[in-house]
């Protein structure tokens, strides 16, 4: 393991040639003070003549890494390294990774915005709830090139995209279908807004004191606002154990253990994605005893729900068509293109693709550069 990260785990590589002096001409002064005074005449020059655009920003301030929580920004550089190994490896796309050192929402959204213009996207990253929320928003609303937090929204994609061919499995439609999310985090409310957008209306989130509902008196803003997307449309209230019995689905974003009397209250041909790692909420071992379909975060087990089948593709599908944002349609067309890969090879233990399939990327990214295009926000 350790010989493996041993100097870090990527280099920055040139990609062209330096053979002699004309070369290097070309490549600096004085030959590149021509390209440097068009782009200044058209500042759009720079997506022809710099790695603008396909390169992305992967921002951290190191204070919700995978399992190990706030560990600051130096320890959360090997995080960051991968990720932007994954980004190569899997999309093609270049990426940087940016340990901050602040935890302050202002000092993180203008550093950021003072960085844009040596990057086509941001990817935001292990940045803890509920300060993502307001670091993604506000950068959306002022730069004009992709902010995705992809906690949030890659769980999302990937989660939507298996629990869609779930539903095919198990013969359940979206209307009728019950869930339970457990966490309201940065991934349940990424994952209730996704599974709301496509048509999953019957959705209780819970957190450590039982489902979100507008008469609980303890609900942050952004808690307050799910509750009224769920709870306050399903009447479902109470403890998880409530709102368990009859569910169709349940999706663990929050880590803790669900105990098996609790799972045990699910409706027949249950579905359980427990998603927490390195430990997720329900053990394979139990959830096998009481749902059809198991899924979750690790490569150990069938079903991964696991963020690289959806962020490489995103991002290179929004770098191909130069798009300024990344919206709804595009996730959900992110969703669709991953689900439908699995198609007729359907089976309890095959609901997702594996992130080794080449197909992923390729399908991602078209479909979310047509959903760019659709959704008015591709400049090519």
């Amino acid at each position: 393991m350790f010989d493996l990260h041993q100097g870090g785990k990527m280099e920055i590589a040139s990609s062209v040639a330096l053979d002699g002096p004309d070369d290097l001409s070309m490549a600096y002064t004085p030959g590149v003070a021509r390209v440097c005074a068009a782009i200044a005449a058209d500042p759009a020059l720079a997506h022809d003549y710099t790695w603008v655009s396909n390169v992305v920003a992967v921002v951290t301030d190191g204070t919700a890494v995978l399992g190990l929580g706030d560990i600051g920004p130096a320890a959360a550089m090997p995080v960051m390294e991968g990720k932007a190994v994954l980004f190569k490896q899997f999309g093609g796309v270049d990426a940087v990774p940016l340990c901050l050192a602040s935890t302050d929402t202002d000092e993180i959204v203008d550093t950021v915005l003072r960085l844009a213009p040596s990057f086509g996207g941001i990817n935001l990253e292990d940045i803890s709830a509920p300060r993502c929320f307001e670091i993604e928003q506000r950068l959306q609303a002022l730069l004009d090139i992709p902010v995705f937090h992809d906690d949030q929204h890659g769980t999302a994609v990937v989660a939507l995209a298996a629990l869609e061919n779930a539903l095919r499995l198990t013969g359940r439609s979206h209307a009728e279908t019950k869930v339970v999310i457990s966490g309201a985090g940065a991934a349940g409310v990424a994952c209730t807004k996704i599974l709301l957008a496509a048509g999953v209306s019957d959705i209780a989130v819970t957190d450590r004191l039982g489902v979100l509902h507008s008469a609980r008196g303890d609900l942050s803003p952004v808690k307050a606002a799910l509750a009224e997307l769920t709870a306050d449309r399903t009447g479902r209230t109470g403890a998880l154990a409530d709102v368990m019995a009859g569910a169709d689905v349940y999706i663990g974003v929050s880590g803790g253990t669900v105990p098996e009397e609790v799972v045990a209250l699910m409706a027949d041909e249950a579905i359980i994605f427990g998603m927490a790692n390195p430990i997720p909420e329900v053990l394979p071992e139990v959830a096998h005893r009481h749902a059809r379909v198991v899924a979750t975060g690790r490569s150990d087990y069938p079903n991964q729900i696991n963020n690289v089948l959806a962020f490489p593709g995103i991002f290179r599908g929004a770098f191909d068509v130069r798009a300024t944002a990344i919206t709804e349609g595009m996730k959900l067309a992110a969703a669709t293109a991953i689900a439908v890969l699995v198609g007729e090879q359907l089976a309890e233990d095959y609901v997702i693709p594996s992130p080794f399939d080449s197909r992923v990327a390729p399908a991602v990214a078209s479909a979310v550069a047509e959903a760019a295009r659709a959704d008015g926000v591709a400049r090519r």
